[in-house]
């Protein structure tokens, strides 16, 4: 066993490296704020108990008024104040507002708790709980310089200091968001449906995009607008096409597709195809289900999203010497036994990122599913479930939590995925 001395660094390599380092600064920087900081955000809310009303701390709100309204001089009036705490749960404590009255207007009494300093009223009001709503009343009494200044004319607004515990903020955390989440039963079917909307949404594109470079790798006329018009189903806007394909599967009278399978005598009426659960048929006596809905949305995802893999096989397979094949063909191999055996194994690795990187954009997907069937008929998966938590709900820590299951589940995809995955030699 032979021991290395440890290598010299120089104080050039060393000056050199400080200022690569700060030359990369930047990067982190925005790395850390455009990628750190919201994950660490969502991990922070999925503990809190907030809804979607919490996003604003609690504060008094006043609405002043004058009843009835001034009309004489030495008319005796109301000024009532009502105020009222904007959370329905957080409290307020040390609620104290004031206001400034104005010229002509003359308080005859005041409540225990206001008082009144030159033209300056104060109140002192305290606790008020989750959804409180208070009337003060002082009576009062007009002049005919209030009325010759305007009825409405108000110089000031009632200003309030107050005390509250913003739920964002606070140190206080609980796991209720991750037992309600876990809990219910439909989050286990919503993750069924996720798993394989990903795995055979990710599968479907890659062998389109394999079958697609395949063909588009030999010379023959017209092949470059041919590879230009693959990749319309990626480059169009998503909620073009997805329009596109809600119009042609409609089961109305307009939807081209159940037209076309009526004429060919194929189907005996229209079917539903983005929002039917399952299509039942009888085969061989036995009954059958499909999940026709989440068939046609992964049918939809490996469309649309084929044209990435096509790109980046087919730069892969121009890469590969075209020696190996000829001496294949002079061995008499097939061109099934050239492709099983000299093309698949250097594709493998750009294959497996490949999987990685659709796996992960396709388990994260929200705006395909939801153009499409809005994640009803049995389509419904953990990113529409993080809408439908935080939105629809206005439950804004759950739908944090479901979108903590999202990462965690991706992340221990791409760990696993790292250990196993093959290693591209070429």
């Amino acid at each position: 066993m032979h021991s290395h001395p440890p290598k010299y660094v120089g104080a050039l390599a060393k000056r050199e490296r400080f200022l690569a380092y700060r030359m990369l600064l930047p990067t982190f920087l925005m790395v850390l704020s455009i990628v750190l900081l919201p994950l660490l955000a969502n991990f922070w809310i999925s503990f809190k108990a907030v809804e979607l009303g919490d996003l604003r701390a609690a504060r008094p709100m006043f609405n002043e008024q004058l009843k009835p309204r001034p009309k004489a001089a030495d008319q005796e009036i109301i000024l009532r104040y009502r105020v009222r705490n904007s959370s329905k749960k957080e409290a307020l404590s040390e609620v104290v507002f004031t206001d400034e009255l104005p010229q002509g207007l003359t308080l005859l009494s005041l409540p225990e708790n206001c008082s009144l300093n030159n033209i300056t009223l104060v109140c002192d009001i305290g606790e008020m709980e989750g959804g409180k709503r208070l009337d003060i009343e002082i009576p009062a009494r007009v002049s005919q310089l209030y009325l010759d200044n305007g009825v409405r004319a108000r110089t000031s607004k009632p200003l309030a200091s107050y005390q509250t515990v913003n739920v964002l903020t606070s140190l206080s955390f609980t796991l209720e968001n991750f037992n309600k989440v876990l809990s219910a039963d439909e989050f286990w079917s919503v993750l069924r449906v996720s798993f394989y909307y990903t795995i055979f949404g990710t599968l479907g594109a890659l062998v389109l995009g394999l079958f697609a470079a395949q063909i588009l790798n030999t010379s023959f006329f017209g092949r470059p607008l041919l590879r230009g018009l693959f990749l319309f189903p990626y480059v169009a806007p998503v909620i073009a096409v997805a329009f596109a394909w809600v119009l042609l599967l409609d089961a109305g009278p307009g939807g081209t597709f159940n037209a076309m399978l009526r004429q060919m005598g194929v189907a005996e009426g229209p079917i539903n195809f983005l929002g039917q659960k399952y299509l039942t048929f009888a085969i061989f006596g036995f009954s059958w289900q499909f999940p026709m809905a989440l068939t046609t949305v992964i049918a939809f995802e490996a469309w649309r999203y084929f044209p990435l893999s096509f790109l980046f096989i087919l730069a892969r397979m121009q890469s590969i010497s075209s020696d190996i094949y000829e001496a294949s063909e002079m061995d008499g191999a097939t061109p099934l036994q050239q492709f099983w055996y000299l093309s698949l194994p250097q594709l493998l690795g750009i294959l497996s990122v490949l999987f990685l990187l659709r796996f992960i954009w396709t388990f994260n997907k929200f705006d395909d599913i939801f153009l499409l069937t809005g994640g009803a008929a049995g389509t419904r998966t953990l990113t529409v479930d993080v809408y439908e938590q935080a939105f629809a709900v206005s439950n804004l820590g759950a739908g944090a939590a479901v979108a903590v299951v999202v990462f965690v589940v991706l992340l221990s995809f791409a760990l696993l995925f790292f250990k196993f995955s093959p290693q591209d030699d070429g």
